[in-house]
């Protein structure tokens, strides 16, 4: 069993905290930094890897392109790689406030198309070719659905209390807000199929976990890290549903269509405030303050993440070694085949 231990990426190995206090004793930039280090070497400037569970498989993200590598039914593995459109690589991405913005679409977006493109494959029709339209089509039916469930509701079920008071009303409403949040996420864990997504979820943890730490990527040395990630969009929802209660305590109580309004045009807003929170965690994640502020966020994936199994791991760790190899492939070459 690994030895539970708090940094970035969560719990890793005694071999990993060991080679840490190696690194901190000897006044060498240690994994909490911003390098990559394989074998105990610094060999880079650290990217922030991340991704997706899809079904059966798994999306990452990378500098320039994301791949996505799926199970077929047959026991292969199928591999899609797609370069990153301007707008996700571009001065946007980088730009403090206006990055949170692009994450969100890009998370929608990019989701999307792994998503249809992993359905596809497990239905062995991976050669339909899949529309701009019908992407951005499902990303404005899934935002309208999310601002109708988790901002308008709310909403209107706080209005039903006839609450005075701009702070208790607001309050009222956020805890609403992230009740049916929480319980959506456990109606989810309900489904057989969405617990296998989850499995993947916490797959897809794990390999960047341990590639943040400088690991070899294989299946039994990443199965030793935590399922759970600082950085995932788990995290990153429950923290836009907090800052979201004091965003609309500033607006108050103005008439009902202006408060109605001011949930649908504050998203992005509050989704840039989301994000520059999360980005600092992540950053800060020995600060005693910062911990405690990560603590719920990492709590709730305990819903949306599962342990996988072997064949799981293997998945994300094959499509983290290939956007990692398209990225850097002098740093690809040193990882084990």
């Amino acid at each position: 069993m690994p030895v539970g231990w708090s940094g970035l990426g969560g719990a890793i190995n005694w071999k990993g905290k060991q080679a840490y206090l190696w690194r901190r004793r000897s006044g060498l930039p240690t994994p909490n930094r911003s390098f990559l280090f394989i074998r105990g070497f610094i060999v880079a400037k650290r990217f922030y890897y991340g991704g997706q569970a899809v079904i059966d498989g798994v999306m990452m993200r990378g500098q320039k392109t994301m791949v996505t590598v799926v199970r077929r039914p047959n026991g292969e593995l199928a591999v899609a790689t797609q370069p990153l459109a301007a707008i996700y690589t571009g001065w946007a991405r980088k730009a403090p406030l206006i990055r949170g913005i692009i994450v969100l679409i890009e998370a929608m977006v990019l989701g999307i198309k792994a998503l249809l493109y992993s359905a596809n494959v497990s239905l062995e029709e991976e050669e339909e070719k899949i529309s701009g339209g019908l992407v951005w089509a499902m990303v404005i039916i899934s935002l309208a659905m999310a601002v109708v469930l988790f901002f308008l509701a709310p909403l209107f079920l706080t209005r039903l209390l006839n609450i005075e008071s701009s702070l208790l009303f607001n309050l009222i409403d956020g805890l609403i807000r992230l009740a049916f949040f929480i319980a959506y996420l456990k109606l989810l864990t309900l489904m057989p199929d969405i617990k296998r997504v989850f499995a993947y979820h916490g797959a897809e943890h794990k390999t960047v976990n341990a590639y943040e730490d400088g690991v070899p990527l294989e299946v039994e040395a990443v199965n030793e890290y935590s399922t759970a990630h600082v950085r995932c969009g788990t995290s990153f929802l429950f923290t836009v549903l907090i800052i979201a209660i004091l965003v609309f305590a500033l607006v108050g109580l103005p008439s009902l269509w202006l408060m109605v309004l001011s949930r649908v045009i504050l998203i992005p807003v509050i989704a840039a405030l989301g994000y520059e929170v999360t980005y600092f965690g992540a950053r800060h994640t020995n600060n005693g303050f910062v911990k405690a502020v990560l603590a719920p966020g990492l709590w709730l994936q305990t819903l949306t993440t599962r342990e996988p199994d072997n064949s799981q791991l293997e998945v994300a760790v094959s499509a983290l070694k290939r956007v990692v190899e398209i990225d850097q492939p002098e740093e690809a070459a040193q990882l084990p085949s």
